[in-house]
Formats: structure tokens, sequence, C-alpha cells
């Protein structure tokens, strides 16, 4: 492809996910604050939707990989990623607006007609995000093209989370704080989103090369899977640490509302961690011309742990805990990159290893961790809302000491050592460096002059 082409798809496949991010972030950390505060679910249909959340997040994780062999053996004429990106966006808009909507039901009801609901919701979104990722390793095989495609994608993405994660309170509030606030919020991030997917649909364009693809049988999907081992440590490092992040995300309302006393701060130190990301993913293609990847991953995981351990012990000021946030979400924000890269990478290994290219299949590997990861972090959300009495407290002086300890231990202590695990993980299993892959790429195209 030429410079022109390059540059056209980078920009239109990035602009993309601006409006995804801000729908996909309203469902991992705000449905639960929507249920919890603005629906005021009582104790015992929070136990049973935290069940729902977790057991229909894992099943629609698994059929994240059935959703990628079906792209992967997709013929259309307008190729195999998009007409599953255009089906996926507009019934998830829909399910959407029906999610943050109060309907007047209670007990067993409200826990029926919800469980069907997000489910829907779940399998709708599977379609549009595989189809949506899984077009990323398509568009070239240039391995520093990749990283700029991933960086430039995550700015926008972060750009959609945090202006989701600053604007949600404010707005509402100002708009009654009531349900309505909160469906009216959603409608303006689903038509953010629509405009967004319409951009990809008519910017991206992808090389002829890749439309060449063998049929995967639907009974082999899992074990493509299992038999990438570098497919499976690279996973296993991301749900371990993206359990961890979700997990001190979502409890942020509930920090700044019953620890920090003053629920109006969370938006100013969600632009604060909102920064911080974006330096993170700007500074990506600067440090990795300094820096080897598996480096770049000690760097950023040290940024991580030295914001946990600021925030842990900081007195409630804001200064000190945005310090904290700042190297917290800077760190985070390099390590997620190179995590999509190293994913990307095992499109190849496959290949070289297994001799069939499974792009999708491969790459519906990320939304099955990122809603396992979700899932996770939202049962433990819940559970120590009930456990530690925030659910039942009707202000911050309702929480005991105890209860406020629980709260900051769930929100950093527990997740730092799943990240800490995560490191060692990398660590121990990932052995696709710069020097390999490039040996990958060689066999590669060897292979195919001489099929050619």
């Amino acid at each position: 492809m030429n410079d022109t082409a390059t540059r056209r798809n980078r920009w239109t496949f990035a602009l993309g996910t601006l409006g995804r991010d801000m729908v996909y972030t309203m469902m991992a950390l705000f449905l639960i604050v929507f249920l919890t505060e603005v629906l005021d679910l009582d104790d015992t249909t929070l136990w049973w939707v935290n069940g729902i959340l977790l057991a229909t997040r894992i099943f629609d994780a698994f059929t994240d990989i059935i959703m990628g062999g079906i792209i992967d053996n997709t013929s259309t004429r307008w190729g195999a990623y998009k007409p599953w990106i255009a089906l996926g966006a507009v019934l998830t808009g829909a399910l959407t607006l029906v999610l943050f909507s109060d309907h007047g039901l209670n007990g067993a009801a409200f826990v029926a007609a919800f469980a069907l609901i997000y489910l829907a919701w779940g399998l709708s979104f599977t379609m549009n995000d595989i189809g949506y990722w899984s077009m990323l390793p398509s568009l070239t095989r240039d391995g520093s093209e990749r990283e700029r495609i991933s960086a430039l994608t995550k700015i926008f993405a972060t750009i959609g989370l945090f202006v989701t994660v600053v604007a949600i309170i404010p707005v509402t509030t100002a708009l009654g704080g009531g349900a309505a606030a909160w469906t009216t919020f959603a409608a303006i991030a689903v038509t953010i989103m629509l405009v967004g997917q319409c951009i990809t649909l008519l910017g991206v364009r992808e090389p002829t090369t890749a439309a060449a693809r063998e049929h995967t049988p639907l009974r082999e999907l899992f074990s493509i899977v299992f038999r990438n081992d570098q497919l499976v440590w690279t996973a296993t490092a991301m749900m371990l640490f993206l359990i961890g992040y979700n997990t001190t995300t979502s409890f942020g309302v509930y920090f700044f509302k019953y620890a920090y006393r003053d629920e109006a701060m969370y938006a100013p130190f969600a632009a604060i961690l909102g920064v911080a990301q974006l330096l993170g993913f700007a500074l990506f293609p600067v440090l990795r011309r300094r820096l080897s990847r598996r480096s770049l991953f000690t760097l950023a995981m040290g940024l991580v742990v030295a914001g946990y351990v600021v925030f842990f012990f900081s007195p409630m000021n804001l200064i000190p805990i945005g310090l904290a946030g700042l190297l917290m979400f800077a760190g985070q924000a390099l390590v997620v990159v190179l995590m999509i890269v190293n994913l990307s990478d095992c499109i190849e290994y496959g290949e070289w290893k297994l001799g069939r290219r499974n792009g999708a299949v491969t790459f519906a590997v990320q939304p099955f961790i990122n809603k396992i990861g979700g899932a996770v972090a939202t049962a433990i959300v819940g559970a120590t809302l009930i456990v530690t009495g925030i659910n039942t407290a009707a202000t911050p002086d309702d929480v005991t000491a105890e209860g406020l300890l629980g709260l900051r231990v769930m929100m950093l202590f527990f997740p730092l050592a799943l990240m800490l695990v995560s490191y060692l993980v990398y660590r121990r299993g990932y052995r696709i460096d710069e020097a390999f892959r490039e040996r990958i790429l060689a066999d590669l195209n060897a292979r195919s002059d001489q099929q050619g």
C-alpha cells in the first residue's frame, strides 16, 4: 500500500473506536453504578445481578472464539469484517439504551429481564468487537506500522473512555440525576459510536492480500488457541493485568463518594487519569525507539507499582492521589499497547507454527480477556460493596472504618498483586522478541515464495 492509503487506514480505523469505548466504558464501569446508585437495587437483587454479570460475561467471552471462527470463514463483497462490525454496532446501540433505562420492574421480574437483555448486549458487542479488532492485523504485517496503528487507536479509545468517566456524573447530575438522565447520556454515547463506526466502515481499505484465507472448521477453534503457546502466555498475562486494572477503575466512584467524601472530585481525578493514559500512548513510539519491548514492559510495570503504593498511603488530598494516578495510568497505557502488539504477533507465530493464519480467532482472545477481566472485576466490586456495607449506606458516615479499609484493600492491594503476577507470567513465557519475529516473517515469506 502507498503512504496515503496507509495513513488513511491508520486514522479511519483508529477513529472508529472513540464512541465504541464510550459505550463500553458505560457498561464496564458504570452499569453497576446505575444499578446501585440510580435504580437503588436491594442487597438480594444485587447478589443475583452480580451472579448474572459474572456468568453472562464468562459465557459471552467463550462465544468470542466462536465468533472469531465465523469471521475467519466469512467471505462477502465487503470483506470478512465490515458486515459484522456494522450489524454489531446497530444492535449494541439499541440494547445499550434499553439497559440504561428504568422499566419499573422489581424482584424476580427485574432479574429475568436484566439477564436476557444483558446477554443479548454481550452477543451483539461480540459481533462488533471481534470484527473491529480482527481487522487490525489484516491491514499490515509491518511491525512498526502495527505499533503506530495500535497506539493511535488506543489514544482515541482513551479519549472515549475518559470523556465518559469525566462527564457521566456531572452531566447526569445536571440532567436531574435520575434514570432518564442516564438514558440521555447513553443516547449521546451511542450516537458518537455509530458515527465513528461509519468512518471506519467507509474509510478503511483492506489490502487485497488480506482476502486470502483458509476455511477453519468450527470444531478446531479452541485447539487453534491452545496449540499456540505464545498466545496462551500472552492471554494469561493480559487477563491477570486487566482484572486488576478493571477492579481499580470500577471502584472509582465509590472511593470518592465514601472514602474521599466528595463525589464531585471524581471527575477531575478521572481527567488526570485520562491525561496520564494519553501521555503513555503518545510516548510509546518514542520509548520504543530506545527500548526493547521487554525493557519497556519492565519500565511500565515499575510505574504501575509506584503509583499503587503512593495511592494507598496518600492522605485524602487530590495532589498526591493525582500523582499516583499519573504513575499508574501512564504505565498501564504502555502495557496495554505492548499486549495488543504481542497479540498481533501471535497471529504470525500461529501461522508459522500451525501452518494456518487465523487472524480473527487469534484476535478474539482480546475481547475474551476483556470480558473475563470485566466480569471478575465487577463481581469483586459488587461483593465488596455488599460485604463492607457500602451498598446499603445512605451517606459516607454510614460506612465503618473497617468497611473503608476493605474498599481500599480491594481497590489497590488486590489489583496490584494480580498485576505483579501478570508481569511474572509474561517474563516466564513470552519469547517473541524483535529478532524472533523477524525470523518468523522471513520463514513465512520463504514459504509463500515456494508455494507461489
